[in-house]
């Protein structure tokens, strides 16, 4: 079977793509991710907000910047570059260490310093970048327009530095994902990851405070991703997809494909079976190609979409009685 495809104009081995996570940020997991038969890896997110608020934290608790703001200001600075440096030598050492593609992972929520870091990031051989933008709507100052603008720029400054590809990781909190998808695309984005997963809040109502639920997602939860690629992949978006969110075996990757998917990301699965369950993953999807008479992926990519009926399934809002007699 060949299960090589391609993803943002990158090859890849099979469709399987190991999602940003602490379990791409480090060399051995990188390594084993490889070895365990990965198509490509996205490295753990460097986080725009992380570095800021940990600088800031540390200036807080020495009284010496009060009295010298431009200490502080250089303090901010040399740190900001500390925590990119960190995050250059992982994509080099990486690079160095494997033989798979190895995209870069931004998670930002403004365009105005991060884009610069882009070209570093293209510069220490990241294969292609993808954004991880979480711009939650929370504040009634800002309308939905603005927070789709805000998306747009932040693709258009990264873009503007580099010249490696770049996929739009999105959540699924817009009024119109369609438009947002195709309006990503239309200004720039060469793929797009369906979809972001935030965090989970719930209530300890014996110690009245709030705690994480649901760190992981569920096998029930990769419908949402499916839905969307399928409608986008039938109507001929522009661009590569991956789906993204509760793909756990090999059965979720098939539906995925079949939907129209590009690539699937995992993550769940590898933390709860070990990052050598990807080779099962791979060899189940071998398995149903073989039964199914297909020679490569291409073969079987978006053939749910074929059938009318299927696209009209897709579309559907609510559940209806078939007979209304």
């Amino acid at each position: 079977m060949d299960l090589s495809t391609k993803y943002l104009g990158l090859t890849l081995k099979n469709p399987i793509v190991v999602s940003s996570s602490k379990l791409t940020g480090t060399l051995p997991n990188i390594k084993a991710c490889a070895d365990a038969g990965a198509g490509a890896v996205v490295l753990k997110s460097l986080f725009e907000e992380q570095i800021i608020a940990k600088t800031e934290a540390s200036l807080k608790r020495n009284e010496m910047y009060f009295w010298y703001p431009e200490a502080s200001d250089y303090v901010v600075e040399i740190s900001k570059g500390s925590g990119v440096n960190d995050y250059l030598k992982l994509i080099r050492d990486a690079k160095a260490a494997v033989d798979i593609p190895i995209i870069a992972s931004i998670n930002c929520v403004s365009p105005v310093e991060w884009p610069v870091f882009a070209k570093k990031i293209e510069e220490a051989g990241a294969d292609a970048i993808e954004l991880n933008i979480a711009i939650f709507p929370f504040d009634k100052k800002i309308n939905s327009q603005q927070i789709e603008d805000m998306y747009v720029e932040i693709l258009k400054a990264v873009k503007a530095q580099v010249t490696i590809p770049v996929s739009v990781k999105m959540g699924r909190y817009f009024t119109n994902i369609f438009a947002m998808a195709n309006r990503l695309v239309d200004e720039g984005a060469d793929g797009l990851v369906l979809f972001n997963r935030f965090y989970n809040p719930d209530v300890d109502i014996a110690n009245m405070k709030v705690v994480t639920d649901n760190v992981f997602s569920s096998p029930d939860e990769k419908s949402i991703p499916m839905r969307w690629i399928a409608l986008l992949s039938a109507d001929g978006i522009n661009c590569d997809l991956a789906a993204s969110t509760g793909i756990h075996y090999s059965i979720g990757v098939v539906k995925q494909l079949l939907a129209g998917a590009t690539v699937t990301q995992l993550c769940t699965t590898l933390y709860q079976n070990g990052i050598p369950y990807i080779r099962e993953i791979v060899s189940g999807i071998e398995d149903w190609m073989k039964k199914n008479h297909f020679k490569k992926i291409d073969d079987f990519r978006g053939l749910v979409n074929k059938k009318t009926e299927n696209t009209a399934a897709f579309e559907r809002m609510q559940y209806m009685r078939k007979n209304f007699d």
